[in-house]
């Protein structure tokens, strides 16, 4: 069993400006601790390439990559939202964190391997096929699944994503696509929103009341996950890895601590060793405590072996 991390420096360079709670010292911190970590299996650090123009369009609207190329600013801030800013560096940010994704899938799927988390910021799941929100720009694990099915002919991925806020994006991207089985649980009502009318037998959505805890929480995902999981046989499973439902998170209402990563991770991983060899691959949504990411990823990363 061997681990693989994969970020790059430039996911350090975007930022929206001092205030935002989506800062360069996330992955800095997460970097930092993840080199301190004893982990059970040997562990490898990789740089991540640029996502190609094709990997993108293979998952967002020509139209739109276009858009993203083309707003992208030399000097100063420019602002597609409220919470969705870029600066001169963070074109290359985002298509190092999609670009992280693709070289994950590859490591895995050629068995250099078992297990890859992603360190990479903007993250990606409220990007929606021709649209960027939620401080994310491109979709950086659709990227990857779409990478995973197209280059690899796989037919049955799983996304689960227990980032604090509902992944709008992947579901739009996959909310017709029966190869992807993808679970979210996410704080309800909150940002940005959730229609229980857009479910299906694939989309898989547990809301969480403001104040859940562990108990809840496990009871929760427990029910509605994983039997659900098992009989889909997924071939290889992916992570969207926010840690902001955290009961020390600044930005939502959920009180989960460290020992419920660690056990969703290890569930999970007993469901992929069984159906695919325990291939995995996490990536980093939201989490905006410093010290609450330092402690949780490190100890997500070791459960997935």
């Amino acid at each position: 069993m061997t681990i693989a991390i994969v970020s790059h420096p430039q996911c350090a360079l975007h930022n929206a400006n001092f205030t935002h709670p989506e800062r360069p010292e996330r992955i800095e911190v997460i970097q930092d601790a993840l080199r301190r970590y004893h982990f059970d299996a040997p562990i490898t650090f990789y740089e991540a390439p640029d996502a190609t123009r094709e990997q993108l369009e293979n998952t967002h609207a020509k139209e739109y990559v276009d858009y993203i190329f083309a707003i992208a600013p030399t000097e100063g801030v420019v602002t597609l939202d409220p919470d969705t800013w870029m600066n001169p560096f963070t074109l290359n940010a985002a298509l190092c964190a999609a670009g992280a994704v693709v070289l994950a899938v590859d490591l895995v799927m050629k068995q250099i391997a078992q297990a890859v988390f992603c360190n990479v910021r903007p993250p990606g799941h409220h990007a929606e096929f021709d649209k960027a929100m939620g401080f994310c720009f491109f979709n950086n694990v659709a990227v990857g699944v779409k990478h995973a099915l197209d280059v690899y002919n796989l037919s049955r991925i799983v996304i689960v994503d227990f980032d604090v806020h509902h992944g709008n994006g992947t579901q739009n991207i996959f909310q017709n696509d029966e190869r992807v089985l993808y679970c979210s649980s996410f704080e309800h009502p909150f940002y940005p929103g959730y229609s229980a009318e857009l479910d299906n037998e694939h989309l898989l959505a547990v809301p969480l009341p403001a104040g859940t805890n562990s108990e809840e929480f496990r009871s929760k995902v427990q029910t509605a996950w994983f039997d659900k999981i098992a009989a889909f046989k997924p071939q290889l499973v992916f992570f969207s890895a926010g840690f902001d439902a955290h009961i020390k998170d600044p930005l939502a209402n959920l009180n989960l601590v460290e020992a419920d990563y660690v056990w969703l991770t290890q569930q999970i991983a007993k469901i992929a060793k069984e159906c695919c060899e325990g291939k995995m691959i996490s990536v980093l949504e939201g989490g905006y405590n410093l010290d609450a990411l330092a402690h949780c990823v490190p100890a997500h990363v070791n459960a997935m072996v």
